[in-house]
């Protein structure tokens, strides 16, 4: 698969994972919510790091750069 997340939507999935992490482990927000907060932010990492986003595919959308 070719990917489609750029660098910029890299950085902002894992900020918005670390947020949600702190905010999880701080018992700001917690139960049901803060596990399903948890299991997404998990996914924002792992797609950062793959650089492929499934959600993008059928729309055709890519934020990489083109070269």
């Amino acid at each position: 698969m070719k990917k489609n997340i750029g660098t910029i939507d890299k950085v902002v999935r894992i900020l918005i994972a670390v947020a949600v992490a702190v905010l999880y482990f701080t018992n700001i927000v917690s139960g049901t919510l803060g596990v399903v907060l948890l299991v997404l932010a998990g996914v924002l990492v792992l797609t950062s790091l793959v650089g492929i986003c499934p959600l993008y595919l059928p729309f055709g959308l890519s934020t990489q750069k083109k070269e």
